[in-house]
């Protein structure tokens, strides 16, 4: 594989991918019940339009630690945490009751509109996302057991999962915890943005590549220093498209959160910011599920006057910078240094 930031996420993808096909049609082909086929044309429809940055990082881990040779088995590995990122959008999308997701609509809409007679649709969109967002973690597993890795380095890569699914899962729970609150705690909403995000997206995925190549705790330590502060720059950005960008570069709506009342480092700030008659007015649209368009950009003129958005893109930066200067202690190869950087980049100033 050659060794630019775009080459990286092409081949990569192109090779997850190609992993991915084979491994649901072998799945389909050896199905026990005539289910299965249904399920995987969902699956397929999941995958459809990712950009793939967890598996690139996985691979940028691998090779930056020495990984040398056909990666075969960090293609694996890479291609479960695709998986693994597929079951966390369904179950997200559900406990969300989101209704687009990269430009289509979610799964569990999908799976309402395709048994419009059924006679709670809705509902049996909802229980059916959630039954195959456990097949799909499962599948990511049994992925990674096609690696077949030796078992020193396997004992580690179950340790980092089981680990990276509970981080996710924990913040999750965080998120659904403090969905609705009006209050300034950004200390809550940078740790839901860690566990929840800037773990699995980045840090766990350079660490369980790197793993596959020998790597040391002084590595990992690295990827630590790098991934955190791009993970949670990764979420910051997307808490800012999710209510400023333009839905059809997104596919995603800019209401949503603002009708559920997601409690962001956006809303923290100008919560703590607001004067009292802003304030009056977050606290009757902020969770308004009747919320409409004019009344959003009543909520997004809030979050620009009082300073808050700025400061959100000030926080951005200033973690895109830690992680740059995490990568100049490293002293990384030069291709995977810059490599990585350009990685940094995309994951933090995408929409922007």
């Amino acid at each position: 594989m050659t060794t630019t930031a775009h080459s990286v996420v092409g081949d990569v993808r192109s090779a997850v991918d190609a992993l991915l096909e084979d491994f649901l049609t072998h799945q389909e082909q050896r199905a026990a019940t005539p289910q299965v086929s249904l399920f995987i044309e969902w699956l397929r429809g999941c995958l459809a339009g990712g950009k793939r940055l967890r598996p690139a990082l996985c691979y940028s881990g691998w090779r930056a630690a020495g990984g040398t040779g056909a990666p075969a088995d960090v293609i694996h590995l890479a291609a479960s945490l695709e998986l693994f990122h597929a079951f966390a959008l369904v179950h997200d999308d559900v406990m969300d009751d989101s209704d687009t997701r990269r430009g289509r609509q979610t799964l569990h809409r999908q799976i309402a509109t395709r048994y419009p007679t059924h006679p709670a649709s809705e509902q049996f969109g909802r229980h059916t996302a959630i039954l195959l967002g456990d097949l799909i973690l499962g599948w990511s597993y049994e992925l990674v057991h096609g690696a077949e890795l030796d078992p020193a380095r396997a004992s580690r890569v179950w340790l980092l999962l089981n680990a990276m699914r509970t981080e996710t899962l924990s913040g999750q729970y965080l998120d659904l915890l403090s969905t609705g609150v009006l209050d300034d705690d950004m200390e809550g909403a940078l740790t839901v943005a860690t566990y929840k995000t800037a773990k699995y997206t980045v840090e766990r995925p350079l660490q369980l590549g790197s793993i596959l190549a020998g790597a040391g705790q002084e590595m990992l330590d690295t990827w630590t220093a790098y991934g955190i502060p791009v993970g949670e720059a990764f979420q910051l950005r997307d808490d800012l498209l999710g209510v400023f960008a333009d839905p059809a570069d997104t596919g995603k709506s800019a209401i949503d959160d603002l009708r559920d009342g997601k409690h962001t480092v956006l809303l923290a700030l100008a919560w703590k910011r607001a004067d009292a008659d802003q304030r009056s007015r977050l606290r009757a649209l902020i969770g308004n599920p009747d919320l409409d368009e004019t009344h959003a950009a009543e909520i997004r003129h809030i979050f620009t006057v009082t300073g808050s958005r700025a400061t959100v893109e000030e926080m951005i930066v200033h973690r895109y910078n830690a992680a740059l200067a995490a990568l100049q202690a490293a002293q990384l190869p030069a291709e995977d240094d810059a490599v990585l950087r350009e990685l940094a980049t995309r994951a933090t100033q995408r929409g922007h």
